[in-house]
């Protein structure tokens, strides 16, 4: 038999030596630990700087909690404060609270300015006074829309933007394009390079930088709003600023705009006496179209912004914003079918046309004041916002000029960069003509209107009420194709108005007649040859020829334009923002 495999014991030496090992290192480990006694007296840590500041940070709290009561209100003493309020204006931070949405404004920069710190005990100190940086910036929202904005305070070194103001204005254009938010822009300061009092404080002249303007660019090329108000003096960088933006208004009673203020002028050019208001008030750019709209106080700025900005998208990826209509979109006009005059030398009232075929009331002009010879605005058809062109026959007889030509230019680009599709009113003889068109380049701004015509890529849809002649007709109505359009009875086109085109064509036998038979007989020869042409030219005739695809009855014009709005927002308009998205599609305003 086998005996089986199995471990000894262990041996009580064994036993003995392991207790011991395990004591040993148990008194080891105790010599480490250190009972205090009750006899010792306790060491206490020695008082530092910043063992004297509280643990929650409140001492740096309540610095700026009271950095930010002393900007938030108005010393009645700074006479730039006086100076504000005896002009008439409303302080900046009266300002941001009346044209942001209650309780909608955070700002950025709160702080920023000038301080003198008073010295406490250890590391404590307090501030004892503080300058605010002359702007103030940040968040808000107009009619829930939120908004990147910026309002000059003119009470402070007269707005110069330079120092911590800048750097601010500079944050902001870039803030803008990374979240994609709308700029709006109040601007009341005098100039982008301060006082010569600059010199002196910084020991140094510098040459001018002009940091923000690529931000700007690139904001109004991508369709990001920008939306200016000029609410005081704007003089040389704040004035182009404005100018800058895709829309722009001033407060009549208290805007003005001009390269350089009246002392600089006058040292200049001698021009001496000058007012604000005489250098670059209303009277001047609000005619002009340096500036787009007038309103009469800064109040009725602050709506303009809102009313424009209800009809934009936050940038150029988007779609415009819809609103619900109550305006029915099958609603007939009876009132167009005679709105043109048979007699074809009467004028009417191109605006009566907008108001009665958009939704009501939401037709908003821009630039009234300025190229007079058209119309251009932003209106609504079935809640979805469209640009509108019209040619005016009450000013020069329609013939568009140079400034109409660049007000129709600006507001294709605008349209463009915006996604918003266009719907023009056609009524249009030609081009300006004469001593006075030449002299305002006007075949130079028209030629750039037809490259905006052709360079831009929104649907358009052209609804013809009248008149249709020359390259300028040809340009309005053939830039897309196929073309969107549909004719009124009244419609009249060709290559020269009846009136001038028969003294053209007929000028050799109208002559011979006259020298031959006499004037009598040569006048009843004209009007023989005006009765065949008119007859000729019944559009009915052109239809016949497929040269109007449709003529329509004038009241049923909003419910044929508001089907095509809408198949353009459902099909069109998506499609185009995937396209802009991917590169394919590339407005250019700027």
């Amino acid at each position: 038999m086998v005996e089986s495999e199995q471990d000894p014991p262990p041996s009580k030496d064994a036993s003995k030596s392991s207790t011991g090992t395990a004591a040993e290192r148990l008194a080891q480990v105790s010599k480490h630990i250190t009972q205090p006694s009750s006899n010792t007296p306790k060491k206490r840590r020695r008082k530092t700087a910043e063992s004297e500041l509280p643990a929650d940070y409140s001492d740096i709290l309540g610095q700026l909690d009271a950095l930010r009561k002393i900007a938030a209100a108005p010393d009645p003493n700074n006479r730039g404060y006086i100076r504000q309020k005896r002009a008439g204006k409303l302080w900046v931070r009266e300002r941001v609270e009346q044209l942001l949405d209650p309780g909608s404004f955070k700002e950025v920069g709160s702080v920023s300015g000038t301080v003198n710190w008073k010295k406490l005990e250890g590391l404590k100190e307090e501030p004892v006074d503080y300058i605010p940086s002359n702007n103030v910036q940040g968040f808000g929202k107009l009619r829930g829309r939120r908004v990147v904005f910026t309002a000059d305070d003119f009470s402070i070194r007269a707005g110069h933007a330079d120092g911590a103001l800048m750097e601010k204005t500079i944050y902001m254009e870039k803030l803008a394009i990374a979240l994609q938010l709308p700029v709006i822009k109040l601007v009341d300061g005098s100039s982008g390079g301060g006082s010569v009092t600059t010199i002196r404080t910084t020991g140094f002249s510098y040459i001018p930088p002009l940091p923000s303007f690529a931000q700007v660019v690139r904001q109004l090329n991508m369709g990001i709003p920008n939306l200016g108000a000029v609410v005081g003096p704007a003089i040389g960088l704040g004035a182009a600023r404005v100018v800058a933006c895709h829309f722009s208004v001033m407060a009549a009673d208290i805007g003005s705009l001009f390269n350089a203020g009246p002392q600089v002028v006058a040292g200049a050019t001698f021009e001496e006496g000058l007012s604000f208001t005489d250098l670059g008030g209303p009277s001047m750019h609000c005619t002009n179209g340096t500036i787009d709209n007038l309103a009469p106080d800064e109040v009725g700025c602050f709506e303009q912004i809102r009313t424009v900005l209800s009809y934009l998208p936050d940038s150029g990826t988007k779609s415009p914003p819809v609103i619900p209509c109550e305006d029915p979109i099958d609603r007939i006009s009876p009132d167009l079918r005679s709105i043109i005059p048979r007699k074809r030398e009467r004028m009417y009232n191109p605006r009566k046309i907008i108001t009665t075929v958009v939704d009501h009331d939401s037709f908003f002009e821009i630039g009234a004041l300025w190229g007079t010879t058209a119309i251009v605005g932003l209106a609504r058809f079935g809640g979805r916002p469209v640009g509108i062109v019209s040619l005016n026959c009450e000013v020069n007889a329609g013939a568009i000029d140079a400034l109409g030509s660049q007000k129709v230019t600006r507001m294709l680009k605008f349209l463009d960069v915006f996604n918003i599709p266009l719907v023009q009113f056609i009524d249009i003889p030609g081009y300006a003509i004469g001593i006075a068109a030449e002299r305002t380049a006007t075949m130079r701004h028209v030629v750039a209107l037809g490259m905006a015509y052709y360079s831009t890529t929104m649907p358009i849809f052209s609804v013809v009420v009248r008149r249709v002649f020359g390259v300028a007709g040809g340009i309005m109505l053939d830039c897309r194709d196929p073309r969107m359009r549909v004719a009124w009875p009244s419609g009249e086109w060709g290559s020269l108005p009846l009136a001038g085109g028969i003294e053209v064509g007929h000028s050799y036998e109208l002559k011979e007649i006259e020298r031959k038979e006499g004037t009598e007989k040569r006048n009843e020869r004209y009007r023989e040859l005006d009765e065949e042409y008119r007859r000729l030219m019944n559009p009915v005739r052109t239809a016949n020829h497929f040269g109007v695809e449709e003529i329509i009855d004038p009241a049923i014009t909003r419910p044929v334009v508001c089907e095509w709005v809408k198949h353009v927002y459902e099909n069109l308009l998506l499609q185009r923002i995937m396209e802009r998205v991917a590169g394919k599609v590339v407005p250019s305003f700027a």
